[in-house]
């Protein structure tokens, strides 16, 4: 089987022409990656007439035109005559090809924006947004003060504590971070909205702007929660039931905030529907974090380490990245899983109403307790194991999928199913 492009795999026929040289400085800008000489678009090899000056160019080529110069290795396939270059990621960034900066969009390169160069500008300065210093410099911190004072114990907010806090030096005055979590902030702040059955009905809509992004949080997880949850009387006793996990629902928010992109001007957009809560943060995953790392908790790579910092000084965060860990460990009761949807801009926390597999209908019920003793199973093992109908057997797979209790792997002959 052959190859396939994808974001970090290209193919090239031969290197006559310069095109392939947007893809280095792409790489360099980002995660790195592998173009292939002597291949097709559909990966099949032809190889190359004279493989050692195809590498003697591409090598005069990169030092010539990519400023600054990437690391990167050549290596010839002897049998293949497939010549692979292996672009380094670089430190020294921004990696420009003819005075332009370039990314990886799936498998096309493309020159990026004014906001994403000076990301680029920033990371190879090793500096994070947050920190440059601010326009502002009268900033007021009554918010920020209080909640320090609550539980820190301090009796006031003073600059040596400012200074602590990585919000203020006295070369460079306040920073961004300072700015953001002072009463002056001025971003793009929290939209809420309670939406009905349809995406064209809102039933309440809230925004929250113009005040500290502790106080966004702090009053956006209390309206949030009061929607998710409600009394009952048990045994003579009221006994609080939440539908969507208070725990969950603080470390979704809490890492939406703490791990936007600040420099992209949009809220924080967070939908409640009747089954489900949607958080969407501006920003996709920070440089050097895989989808799989991200999921799985394995690395934290903090986008804003001073807001990180003050968010966990606040207890409002764990210091380890362990957000993601923490909503699913909610959720180990229940059938119906939080979802992820991970965008180059955005990233999605999918919240869902709490159940156990009683609420299932009985066919449904039968399917997933199948799955549940089961690693993976194809339709046809479903079939053959229940003696149901093929129709019987995607409708009941399909509405499994639809609740989040299941999941389908695969495709083709090769599919299968296995509950989340």
């Amino acid at each position: 089987m052959n190859k396939q492009e994808n974001n970090k795999l290209e193919f090239k026929q031969d290197a006559t022409s310069s095109s392939y040289l947007k893809t280095v400085s792409a790489y360099a800008n980002y995660d790195g990656g592998i173009i292939e000489f002597g291949r097709m678009d559909d990966g099949s090899i032809i190889g190359l007439d004279n493989p050692k000056q195809t590498c003697l160019s591409i090598e005069n080529q990169i030092n010539d035109t990519i400023q600054p110069v990437p690391h990167f290795e050549l290596m010839i396939n002897a049998t293949t005559k497939v010549v692979t270059l292996h672009v380094k990621a670089g430190e020294s960034k921004p990696y420009l090809y003819r005075n332009k900066a370039y990314k990886r969009v799936d498998t096309s390169t493309v020159a990026v924006d004014r906001v994403e160069f000076q990301r680029l500008i920033l990371e190879g300065m090793n500096k994070n947004y947050e920190e440059l210093p601010a326009a502002i410099q009268e900033l007021h911190f009554t918010y920020l003060e209080q909640r320090l004072i609550e539980k820190l114990s301090i009796k006031s907010l003073n600059l040596d504590i400012l200074k602590t806090l990585e919000l203020y030096t006295d070369k460079n005055g306040f920073n961004h971070a300072a700015v953001l979590l002072s009463d002056d902030n001025r971003s793009p702040g929290i939209d809420i909205a309670r939406m009905g059955d349809t995406i064209d009905i809102f039933h309440e809509r809230r925004i929250l702007k113009d005040i500290s992004i502790l106080e966004q949080y702090d009053q956006a997880l209390e309206f949030i929660h009061t929607q998710y949850r409600y009394e009952q009387v048990v045994g003579g006793q009221r006994e609080r039931v939440e539908t969507i996990p208070l725990k969950a629902i603080r470390e979704a928010l809490a890492n939406a905030v703490v791990h936007r992109v600040w420099d992209i001007n949009a809220p924080i957009r967070v939908l409640l529907y009747k089954d489900r809560l949607e958080i969407t943060s501006p920003g996709g995953l920070p440089v050097g974090l895989s989808e799989l790392e991200y999921l799985q908790g394995q690395i934290t790579l903090l986008r804003n380490p001073i807001i990180a910092g003050v968010f966990f000084k606040l207890d409002i965060i764990e210091q380890f990245g362990t957000g993601i860990l923490r909503i699913m460990q909610a959720y180990k009761d229940s059938f119906v899983k939080p979802g992820f949807r991970i965008y180059p801009n955005t990233i999605t926390v999918v919240l869902p109403i709490l159940r156990d597999s009683s609420s299932l209908e009985f066919d449904e019920r039968e399917v997933y307790d199948l799955l549940t003793e089961n690693i993976e199973l194809s339709r046809s093992d479903i079939e053959h194991q229940l003696g149901i109908s093929k129709a019987k057997a995607i409708r009941l797979l399909n509405e499994l999928i639809e609740k989040n209790a299941i999941e389908r792997v695969g495709s083709g002959r090769g599919t299968v199913y296995r509950t989340l």
